[in-house]
């Protein structure tokens, strides 16, 4: 968004593509209601409110394992925290993906995330 570029931005972009592929959805559409939410937001909020699982992709049924569901939650929200610094490195990412037995920080919030009122976004346009 600034124009920089970095490394960081490759896990940044890893870390939307794998929320888009366990949730089958865009990160470019509204999530909810009564204001702007995209799917790196929406993802965020669910996983604050314990909702997690809620993300899943109807699709997935009964196919998926959920602590492993939930890992992939986590280690995409890694990769999309605010800060470039704080976001793992692609090895580190591969390795929380592959080591269940590998202890996970708890993400922050991420980058991009919209927290404005619908009425407001209108009136800013």
């Amino acid at each position: 968004m600034e124009g920089s570029f970095s490394i960081k931005s490759d896990v940044y972009s890893f870390g939307v593509l794998m929320l888009e592929i366990i949730s089958g959805r865009k990160n470019n559409r509204l999530y909810k209601e009564d204001r702007v939410l995209n799917l790196v937001g929406y993802a965020w909020e669910l996983w604050n409110e314990g909702g997690g699982l809620e993300l899943m992709d109807p699709n997935l049924g009964d196919s998926c394992i959920k602590d492993q569901f939930l890992r992939c939650i986590l280690v995409a929200l890694l990769c999309v925290e605010e800060n470039a610094a704080d976001r793992p490195t692609m090895s580190d990412v591969i390795s929380m993906l592959t080591s269940v037995r590998m202890e996970l920080a708890m993400p922050t919030k991420p980058a991009f995330y919209t927290e404005r009122n619908v009425a407001t976004a209108a009136i800013a346009r």
